[in-house]
């Protein structure tokens, strides 16, 4: 095993245990201890996503251009200082301070750790990297999520303190003994301009809106990130807020529980996972996935409703885990589904966009949403959730078979991969 390898695998252990750290019982403590409203806790959510949209790429010249050794740096950092500042100051102010700075900090870590590896192994050595890489980080995701229930019974600002820790010492960690001999930084004369980079974006939007499929995808992204917002920051809320949650052994209940859904949310990602993996062969094959996709998108609908309505926490609980499980096996089919209708040139522009939509109806939907949550209550705000989610389905259902599934630039990449 190569210094690169070793170092990756430490990388991603620690990032893991940092971020269920925090995933556990952030908006636990935000609603609890801080006293966010619904429309706070939205707030919160959307001011991170907002910074993430906006800093992309921006904060991906750094990577690019001068070192994806000092991107990582920079990024654990930033966002060791957000987590600490959270956990120490329980205040409105803090909680937007920090998702601004962990924004900006996420943006410098994304994609940079595999990129940098692809530069030091190679790219044909870096796939199972990655592999080996995400079971370490399941791994640490479940010792995390127990020890920020530890930390949590303590005080739960705990787990926000030692995230923040983590990440300071990760960023340590990477200036002492991580190498960059791979990395090459680009040229002057190679790298994009401005008109450059728009001229792309035009080729994305002209691939787009010349072909039915990505179209109705591209809306249904969109409401998506419409939707998915308010029930990603309120189910917390919703659960605190209409059921008691009784005490374990003498220990706080909220804490106690809130891992166990963890725990659970993690099992069933993993078991997502197994399942679209023995999926893959027949799915990816489906050339026209209209159906699947929207009853996938109707299975995400009635778990919205069940979470936001139902008077039995086990049914609730059970309609967030529905949705959550929904949404991830969709996600490859819908992939699929776009690579095969995107000319290979405008591929990754493409892609970009439709993400850049989900993060806009975010940014657009979380705070309207969060608003009702505020002055109806959080199952108004899921219900509206579902309503706003519910013409997706539609979408899907008028992609008929007999729309063109393809462009014609990747009908001749299809065909000369048969041919091969």
């Amino acid at each position: 095993m190569t210094k690169a390898i070793r170092i990756f695998h430490i990388y991603v252990a620690l990032l893991g245990f940092a971020y269920a750290l925090v995933g556990t019982l952030q908006i636990v403590y935000q609603a609890t201890v801080v006293g966010l409203s619904p429309l706070q806790l939205v707030l919160v959510g959307t001011i991170l996503e907002a910074t993430v949209f906006l800093c992309e790429v921006p904060t991906g010249v750094v990577a690019d251009r001068y070192s994806r050794r000092l991107s990582l740096i920079i990024g654990s950092t930033l966002s060791g200082l957000a987590f600490v500042l959270q956990g120490m100051v329980p205040e409105f102010w803090a909680a937007l301070l920090c998702s601004f700075v962990w924004g900006v900090g996420f943006t410098f870590m994304s994609g940079s750790a595999q990129a940098w590896l692809a530069d030091e192994v190679g790219p044909e050595r870096a796939q199972p990297v990655f592999t080996q890489g995400r079971q370490i980080d399941l791994a640490f995701t479940i010792v995390g999520t127990l020890a920020a229930c530890l930390l949590g019974l303590h005080h739960l600002g705990l787990p926000l303190l030692v995230a923040g820790v983590t990440f300071l010492a990760v960023a340590l960690f990477l200036a002492f003994f991580m190498p960059e001999n791979g990395f090459r930084p680009t040229p002057v004369e190679d790298r994009e301009t401005f008109s450059a980079m728009v001229d792309q974006v035009k080729t994305g939007i002209k691939a787009i809106r010349s072909n039915r499929v990505l179209l109705t995808m591209a809306l249904v992204s969109l409401f998506v990130g419409l939707a998915s917002e308010a029930v990603d920051r309120l189910w917390v809320d919703r659960i605190l807020s209409d059921f008691s949650l009784p005490s374990v052994a003498g220990l706080d209940g909220p804490t106690v529980w809130f891992t166990v859904f963890a725990l659970i949310g993690t099992a069933l990602s993993l078991l997502v996972s197994l399942t679209v993996n023995r999926m893959i062969p027949t799915t990816m094959n489906n050339r026209h996935p209209n159906r699947l996709m929207a009853l996938m998108t109707a299975v995400q609908v009635v778990g919205i409703v069940l979470l936001g309505v139902s008077p039995i926490i086990g049914l609730a609980l059970a309609g967030l885990w529905l949705r959550n499980g929904a949404r991830d096996l969709a996600y490859p089919v819908q992939m699929a589904w776009m690579n095969r209708n995107l000319d290979s040139g405008a591929r990754a522009t493409g892609l970009s966009l439709n993400s850049q939509l989900d993060a806009f109806g975010q940014v657009a939907g979380g705070p309207s949403i969060g608003a009702v949550g505020s002055r109806l209550g959080v199952a108004a705000a899921l219900t509206v959730s579902a309503i706003v989610l519910s013409p997706a389905v539609a979408l899907y259902l008028a992609l008929k078979p007999g729309h063109r599934d393809t462009t014609p630039a990747a009908e001749r990449e299809l065909d000369t991969a048969a041919n091969r």
